[in-house]
């Protein structure tokens, strides 16, 4: 078998060219465009009562004054005071809500777009920090623009307000508003760049805590806490320099403002006192002046106004690093009805960063078989068992399962076709059981999965049985690795994919497990560091520096000292050596070789994705879905 499929070649990932920057700005301002205009429709009332108050207030002193009947004008002023309350409160509990809207539409959207990329492209995207803080000012989006856009409806009415009443005051103020224009644009330059820096600065070091906090342990007993923690904190440098920078930018703007902004409204009133000298003015037009120029003036307020836009800006540029992650492209087909689960790789060729992992592995499962994948650390192994159950694409090659190409199946053929078992297996749900079955299953299903992972002899023993919540059962790292597999055989497939999924068992356990993994129907590939795993195996493929260096029955490959070296075993010893031998009845023959190495072993996943946790690795909660197949 040389070519692909026709349709396998249409299926093949086409990179779609990037969004434009700044689409996520643009949905997310017009998903909540409804309440955007209502906050902006608020702000305009509001600002429509502000600019008419200065007016009503000195119609009613002046009428005061000349004891004449001010009724209406104080019952005016009485009601525009109350719409600007209303306004100012409806526009807060407006933008509170839509601000938490769009927070979570953008947490899912990232969410998914994080779920739906490649393996490969998720790698360093700090999610975590884009999902809290970044969405969070980025969900102010909608609000933050309508609010930007008639922020400057008060001042523009008040300074309006001066010309009307006295142009001369009008004058006075208009000298000041070139100053205050070129600190308003300093604001925008140089504080969207001072915030975009502190933003990634900031996901840096919770991504360093991440894995920090996942090796816990680890670090605990090396004792390199301190050193871990100036690791950690090293970014903060980078964000005391930015923060810096932010505050510098926003209180310059804001002193800047607040020193012109008085001195504008002592210019107005000077002028407004000389004109009432004169006779030019009543003491109402006077107040009306001092009114006026304090809503001018606040076009101080722009820069809030303004820094809040930054802000949105800023966050949802972060948030769209994830967003616009390119999906793993599915086809629409279906796997044949009645296929084995026949698996065959043909020139599968993976680089990274230039360097060749996997080079031109061609290779074929048999349906119905047991595969050990064994190796030393960094062979491949894990990369190759990723692209045998399409967690990520080679960059050359095919990967066909009962002869079709899994690049043209549909994402739900797919994963419902593969199956995963992990060395550390994420739980999620509620109990046990939810953690198992991850959906709806029969009572049977669930008790029969987990007696063929050998789970039952614990998760009996718990006080609700497989009910009990999960933070009420510790688990050890073969109870973890149990449930993991006993997730895995919730459900037939024609792919079962076993990622060191069996390090942590003992023996006996083991054992159970093997012969449970020889009754399930389809075909079973097992990255594996045990003797006694390869031996029971029906073939074993050797990968070494990303080649297949053997294929064949581990009583043939152990005539290789290399082959021998793998397991850690000397040199010495006839093909039936190195291993515990089970037989059917039980009976277990001993050697004088070591059955398991090392549980020590790091895999080839990605350095934030893996934890040196006993057995030397996280796997990501992203690939092992509750179905016990990656999503």
């Amino acid at each position: 078998m040389t070519a692909a499929p026709a349709d396998a070649a249409r299926a093949r990932a086409t990179p779609a060219p990037p969004p434009a920057e700044g689409r996520l700005l643009r949905e997310a301002v017009r998903r909540g465009r409804g309440p955007a205009a209502l906050v902006l429709a608020a702000t305009a009332l509001g600002a429509a009562a502000a600019v008419t108050l200065p007016l009503a207030l000195g119609r009613a002193v002046d009428l005061l004054i000349a004891r004449a009947d001010a009724g209406s004008w104080v019952l005016l002023c009485t009601a525009l005071i109350a719409t600007e309350v209303a306004t100012d409160a409806l526009v807060a509990r407006t933008g509170g809500r839509t601000g938490a809207a769009t927070t979570a539409w953008l947490r899912r959207r990232a969410l998914a777009g994080f779920l739906a990329a490649p393996f490969a492209a998720t790698t360093g995207t700090g999610l975590p920090t884009r999902l809290t803080a970044n969405a969070l000012d980025a969900g102010t989006a909608p609000v933050a623009a309508a609010t930007a856009a008639a922020a400057g409806l008060a001042p523009l009415g008040g300074l309006a307000g001066l010309f009307l009443v006295d142009p001369w005051a009008g004058a006075a103020f208009v000298c000041g508003v070139p100053l205050l224009l070129l600190i308003l644009r300093a604001l925008l330059r140089d504080g969207r760049a001072a915030l975009t820096t502190y933003q990634e600065e900031q996901g840096r070091m919770a991504r360093l805590l991440t894995g920090a906090l996942s090796g816990a342990a680890t670090i605990a007993a090396a004792g390199t806490v301190r050193a871990e923690e100036r690791r950690v904190l090293a970014p903060l440098a980078g964000m005391r320099a930015a923060g810096e920078r932010t505050w510098r930018v926003q209180g310059r703007a804001a002193g800047l403002s607040g020193a012109l902004m008085p001195l504008l409204v002592a210019a107005v009133l000077a002028v407004g006192g000389v004109r009432l000298v004169a006779g030019h003015l009543t003491p109402g037009d006077l107040l009306a002046l001092s009114r006026y120029a304090v809503l001018a003036a606040g076009a101080g307020a722009l820069a809030g106004a303004l820094n809040g836009w930054v802000r949105a800006k800023a966050g949802t540029a972060r948030v769209e690093t994830v967003t616009a992650l390119p999906p793993t492209p599915h086809g629409t087909r279906d796997l044949p009805p009645h296929g084995d689960g026949t698996l065959a790789l043909h020139g599968v060729h993976v680089t990274r960063d230039g360097v060749p992992l996997l080079d031109s592995v061609t290779l074929t499962l048999p349906g119905g078989t047991t595969t050990a994948l064994v190796g030393p650390s960094g062979s491949g192994k894990s990369l190759l068992a990723a692209v045998a159950g399409r967690l990520t694409d080679p960059d050359q090659g095919t990967v066909l399962l009962d002869g079709t190409d899994l690049r043209t199946l549909s994402a739900d053929a797919l994963r419902h076709a593969v199956a995963y078992a992990f060395e550390r297996p994420a739980l999620f749900g509620a109990t046990i059981a939810d953690a198992v079955a991850c959906g709806p299953l029969p009572e049977p299903d669930l008790r029969r999965a987990l007696r063929r992972a050998a789970a039952d002899t614990f998760t009996d023993r718990l006080p609700h049985g497989p009910r009990t919540p999960l933070p009420e059962a510790p688990l050890s790292g073969g109870e973890l690795q149990r449930l993991g597999l006993a997730r895995a055989f919730t459900r037939p497939t024609r792919l079962l994919i076993l990622d060191d999924a069996t390090s942590s068992l003992d023996t006996v356990t083991a054992h159970l497990v093997a012969r449970a993994l020889t009754d399930t129907p389809g075909t079973r590939l097992t990255i594996t560091h045990r003797l006694t795993t390869a031996a029971q195996s029906d073939q074993v493929v050797w990968l070494d520096r990303g080649r297949i260096r053997g294929t064949g029955p581990h009583s043939v490959l152990w005539r290789d000292p290399a082959y021998r070296a793998v397991f850690g075993a000397g040199a010495g010893g006839d093909a039936g050596a190195g291993a515990d031998t089970v037989t059917d009845t039980g009976a277990r023959r001993r050697s004088d070789v070591r059955t398991d190495v090392s549980n020590d072993v790091r895999t080839e996943l990605p350095a934030d994705m893996r934890t040196d946790l006993h057995t030397g690795i996280r796997t990501d909660p992203r690939v092992d879905t509750g179905t016990g197949a990656a999503e």
